[in-house]
């Protein structure tokens, strides 16, 4: 028998737009798992709550469920925080362009919440869905948001938006920008089929920097 469960409701501002959830009845697909049992699941939970003052709903409806997977998704998690050496702008805009299309409320709450915690201005994020004709945004980011919106959306991308993006960026930067794209859109996956959403981690951010 299929278990669902409620999941908080969310509105997550989209440039000028506001993300009120996907069409559904607002349930996730399987329980949270509150008390794992193996320790490194549990030290796993209290660093998350640690860093974002609570747990990660994905890490409690999948990885509890996938202890195994920790290590790999820790590695993905401190390769992102510290091994990406693009612009964190830049780096942030990319990932919730991604979630933006695909429709994943949890990572774009979680993105934004990344560019509030580093303290980032919002003003681009807001406009990100207009990032083609805003003025906010430079050749050198319309290029790679371009990018990374045509290999979310096709799985490919036209000769004529490669060239464009290596006018403005290096090898290193064209393959950073490829695998910030790739790893959105391997968390869009984890959580849009189970219908995780929002975690309120904008909120949380909002509260501690004030």
């Amino acid at each position: 028998m299929l278990t669902r469960v409620p999941r908080p409701q969310s509105h997550i501002m989209l440039g000028s737009a506001i993300w009120a959830g996907r069409q559904g009845d607002g349930t996730m697909r399987l329980d949270p798992i509150e008390k794992p049992r193996g320790f490194i699941t549990r030290m796993a939970y209290w660093g998350t709550r640690r860093r974002f003052g609570k747990v990660m709903t994905p890490m409690k409806v999948v990885l509890a469920r996938m202890p195994g997977s920790l290590r790999f998704s820790n590695a993905i998690a401190k390769f992102e925080l510290h091994g990406i050496r693009l612009e964190p702008a830049l780096h942030y805009m990319v990932g919730l362009l991604a979630s933006q299309i695909n429709g994943c409320e949890f990572c774009m709450d979680l993105g934004r919440s990344m560019a509030i915690r580093e303290h980032l201005p919002m003003e681009k994020f807001d406009a990100l869905s207009d990032y083609r004709t805003s003025p906010l945004f430079s050749a050198r980011e319309r290029a790679a948001l371009a990018y990374a919106e045509e290999a979310t959306k096709n799985r490919r991308v036209s000769d004529a938006t490669f060239e464009e993006l290596r006018k403005h960026f290096s090898e290193e930067e064209i393959a950073e920008i490829t695998w910030v794209n790739a790893i959105e859109n391997y968390y869009n996956l984890l959580n849009i089929p189970l219908e995780i959403g929002s975690d309120g981690f904008c909120s949380i951010a909002q509260a501690r920097a004030a």
